[in-house]
């Protein structure tokens, strides 16, 4: 039983043994966690762009039950058959969410509400009634637990282990997310920030934003099993947020992604080991750390910058500095 909260910091203990002792199993938890932060990252900023943060935590939770319906459809916890479960789940969660905005006087925050809550409750009830006894835990789509990753089924292709199947899934999703980023740029960058000038340019923009959803779709579910939904919904929104106090353009948005999702792995795993805690939550954590401190010395917009503070401490000075020339009496 714990005595205190915080423990007393042991360097050596927190920042060198565990890359001296367990360099292999550390190193996979860490790139783990990077890539989660990255790829999630990398979409995010879009769907930040597009304002429907909320989107992403409602298609988050409502792919739960289409998991479950493909799971009993197939009989397969393949990584195929949850792809394409996630991904009808995703794509009838914002028809759902536009449905009930459009045809009622419900408003999107709530429509989202309304939608994420049910299907996410479905799913809760397929599992408990349908796979009570198969290992599909909601549990693991909540929380997940990355320091298990190591222990997973390693993945073999023509007789050379690639990593476990977690780690090698992740590591495909996030390179396909580099390459629709890369590939469809100007779509996303149109779509997102004016879409009557895209459909002036004869751009999609339905299909643009459906294929964003399913991409997002089938990022969280390839961190489903290691990480869960609370990594995955803070990295879709904290590099973006944390960024757009530095910077404003897209493609520094976008490059910004890498460096954070280092410093959230790495300091996450670290703070985990000081206090014997959640992986995932600790990333999460530093996460948010690292948020209040660009909010509070970002120069775009950070508290310190702004006008009203500055026209605070610019009177304070000038009431504790005394006028030039005059005598200060003891």
């Amino acid at each position: 039983m714990r005595t205190e909260f915080f423990p007393t910091l042991d360097l050596q203990a927190v920042f060198v043994a565990p890359w001296v002792e367990m360099f292999g199993w550390n190193f996979q938890i860490a790139l783990m966690g990077f890539l989660v932060c990255l790829a999630c990252g990398l979409i995010g900023n879009f769907v930040v762009a597009r304002r429907l943060a909320l989107v992403g935590d409602a298609i988050s939770h409502s792919l739960l039950p289409g998991i479950a319906i493909a799971f009993l459809l197939t009989a397969s916890r393949s990584m195929p058959a949850m792809f394409a479960g996630a991904a009808v789940a995703a794509v009838l969660t914002t028809l759902f969410i536009e449905f009930i905005h459009r045809k009622s006087r419900v408003k999107p925050d709530a429509a989202i509400g309304i939608v994420f809550t049910t299907l996410f409750a479905v799913g809760m009830v397929v599992i408990s009634r349908g796979l009570g006894d198969v290992h599909l835990d909601a549990d693991c789509v909540l929380y997940g637990e990355i320091g298990f990753t190591p222990l997973q089924d390693s993945i073999v292709w023509f007789g050379i282990a690639l990593g476990p199947r977690p780690l090698v899934a992740m590591a495909g999703m996030t390179l396909v997310d580099i390459l629709l980023v890369i590939v469809f740029y100007r779509q996303l960058l149109v779509t997102s920030f004016d879409s009557g000038l895209a459909r002036s340019l004869g751009m999609p923009v339905n299909v643009v934003h459906y294929g964003l959803m399913i991409a997002l779709a089938f990022t969280i579910v390839a961190a489903f099993e290691a990480v869960g939904v609370v990594l995955v919904i803070a990295m879709l929104i904290f590099p973006a947020v944390t960024a757009s106090f530095f910077v404003e353009r897209l493609p520094s948005l976008l490059w910004s992604v890498a460096p954070l999702s280092v410093a959230y792995s790495l300091g996450g795993f670290h703070l985990s080991m000081w206090l014997d805690c959640s992986i995932a939550g600790a990333m999460v954590v530093v996460a948010g750390f690292l948020f209040l401190v660009a909010w509070a010395l970002g120069p775009k917009g950070g508290l310190i910058h702004h006008p009203r503070f500055r026209a605070v401490f610019l009177a304070k000075s000038k009431i504790e500095r005394p006028p030039e020339g005059s005598v200060h009496l003891p």
